[in-house]
């Protein structure tokens, strides 16, 4: 048995009804021995570091992507300004022109012939402008050049890898967009036609060969948002990424990772067996067990399965990535054999979709407690809402769309109304339904204070506020990225919360979230996290 250590702070916020306030928690061994005042811990030794600051439970991020720690080595051409790893500003950009002058340089400065990447390009935030391969062929015919949507739901490819592919103006799959004169444009929605890209490529997964720095860098990232555990929630989990994963999760790395298996890269028989194989060698750093299922694409890429009246704009509807009736068959094989999934379910057709395939799961096969949890369920309607509650389900709500993609939502993807109700996270608080809310990092930056500061003021980045009725307080916020992310992972026995017996993962802030004006959320620094009892210093306090 381990020395006993007790954290001072200012304040400790516990996620802990039975006892929500302390200002001493005591850890051994990893775990959390218990919390109080500082007369429940005389004589015990006293680490008093963060004595000035807040502790919270440590951030469960329950929707993000490794893509976060991979991405960054190649070229960022989003519309909006972002941070690198190293803290670095990369300025946004505002035209085609300007995405393919970047993507010039880069090809200049290294000009071999590994593929080229772009990734966050966003048309509707530069007038609706789409990328063609037209335009990537100006940088190099002969290089293979792809660019990711901020979605990640669409790829936008060059001639050459159009070629090397095999898409020609006679391929007839759907996804594969096409100019007036029937070729193919470049632009490759739907996983069907990106798979085929990828493997024409030689990748195994959207973000090509990971790499062991892939990983470090994702931690990384996470951590110093006071992030303790976080999802990667779609990955097709070759042999060669767990092994990379496994060597990478060791207990110095400085959050948990909790990676979810992509249903489309195997058949769900051969999954079940996959999941139970890969649980078999869990550890505390790194937990498998998830399968998640994409059935529909992005409401800003247009590919999101969305019911009556459809898109504001007129558009045509969006793409099953998953047929209704294969998804009953995939998710009735998986919850028969006890397996917890996540389903991307964004617009609110591919909700109706996916309750339909629960509920014929559960009448065949009961299961209490399956926490099989809707991801994204942006659109959901009351009723979706009330039927996912009486289904056992959970979601995982998108709050950061309501600021980056909100004022596109209201005027062009989905109208004034139903933008109002997008995310409606305090629908399900009052529904009783179990919530988080995520960042689907990459496709916007890694930030739980910042996720719960759009749940608290849905406000886009024009300063409108969409659904002031959904809003959050930042007390119900917190908890949705805390205990309430964990819930959806079917680990709030283990983390969440600041409870004797759990693991001693702390988030350690500058000021006190309870105390701090709404708008000014985001804006409080992460000094530092603790995990098991660890504890690692962000940047800005190292």
């Amino acid at each position: 048995m381990g020395e006993t250590t007790v954290f001072e702070a200012r304040r400790i916020i516990t996620m802990d009804p039975s006892c929500p306030e302390a200002t001493h928690v005591a850890v051994r061994d990893g775990r959390i021995l218990s919390v109080g005042t500082a007369s429940d811990f005389v004589g015990l030794p006293l680490d008093q570091r963060f004595a000035e600051a807040v502790i919270l439970p440590g951030f469960v991020e329950g929707h993000a992507h490794v893509m976060e720690g991979t991405l960054w080595k190649y070229t960022y051409v989003g519309a909006g300004e972002r941070r690198d790893p190293a803290g670095k500003r990369v300025a946004g950009l505002a035209s085609i022109d300007a995405v393919i002058d970047r993507l010039a340089q880069a090809h200049d400065a290294d000009p071999g012939d590994s593929v080229l990447v772009g990734w966050g390009f966003d048309p509707l935030h530069i007038a609706g402008a789409r990328l063609t391969r037209r335009d990537l062929d100006r940088i190099s015919p002969d290089r293979p050049i792809v660019v990711f949507h901020a979605s990640l739901h669409i790829i936008v490819a060059n001639s050459r890898v159009l070629d090397l592919a095999g898409f020609t103006s006679e391929t007839a799959i759907a996804g594969v967009v096409k100019h007036e004169d029937g070729a193919p444009s470049g632009e490759l929605q739907g996983i069907a036609p990106r798979l085929r890209l990828l493997r024409a490529l030689g990748w195994t997964s959207w973000t090509g060969d990971l790499e062991p720095a892939d990983v470090v860098r994702f931690a990384g990232a996470a951590q110093v948002q006071g992030i303790t555990t976080i999802a990667d929630l779609h990955n097709d989990l070759p042999a060669r990424t767990v092994e990379i994963y496994r060597a990478a999760c060791t207990p110095d790395l400085p959050v948990r990772i909790v990676p979810a298996l992509a249903s489309a890269s195997c058949a769900p028989e051969e999954g079940v067996a996959r999941i139970a194989a890969l649980r078999a060698e869990n550890t505390e750093r790194l937990r498998f067990g998830l399968v998640k299922i994409i059935v529909d694409g992005s409401i800003q890429g247009f590919t999101a399965r969305l019911g009556a009246p459809g898109y504001h704009n007129g558009a045509p509807n969006g793409l099953w990535y998953v047929a209704p009736d294969d998804l009953k068959r995939i998710v009735g094989i998986y919850h028969a054999a006890g397996v917890q999934l996540h389903i991307h379910t964004n617009g609110d057709e591919a909700t109706d979709a996916a309750l339909e395939a629960i509920a014929a799961a559960q009448e065949k096969t009961p299961r209490a407690d399956h926490r099989h949890t809707l991801q994204h369920c942006q659109m959901a309607r009351p009723e979706q809402l009330a039927r996912a509650k009486d289904l056992g389900l959970c979601v995982n709500l998108f709050s950061n769309h309501l600021y980056y993609w909100g004022d596109v939502h209201r005027d062009i993807t989905i109208g004034p109304e139903r933008v109002a109700r997008m995310n409606p996270a305090a629908s399900a608080l009052r529904m009783g339904l179990p919530f988080s809310i995520h960042s689907d990092a990459p496709v916007t930056p890694l930030g739980p204070l910042f996720v719960a500061w759009c749940a608290v003021n849905r406000m886009s980045s024009s300063g409108a506020v969409l659904g002031p009725d959904e809003r959050l307080s930042i007390e119900q916020a917190l908890h949705a990225i805390t205990l309430g992310a964990a819930f959806t992972l079917h680990m709030d026995t283990q983390i969440g919360s600041i409870t004797p017996g759990k693991q001693a993962d702390f988030a350690v802030l500058a000021d006190d979230p309870l105390t701090t004006p709404p708008e000014a959320l985001k804006d409080i620094a992460i000094l530092a996290t603790v995990v098991g009892g660890a504890v690692h210093p962000t940047a800005a306090r190292a």
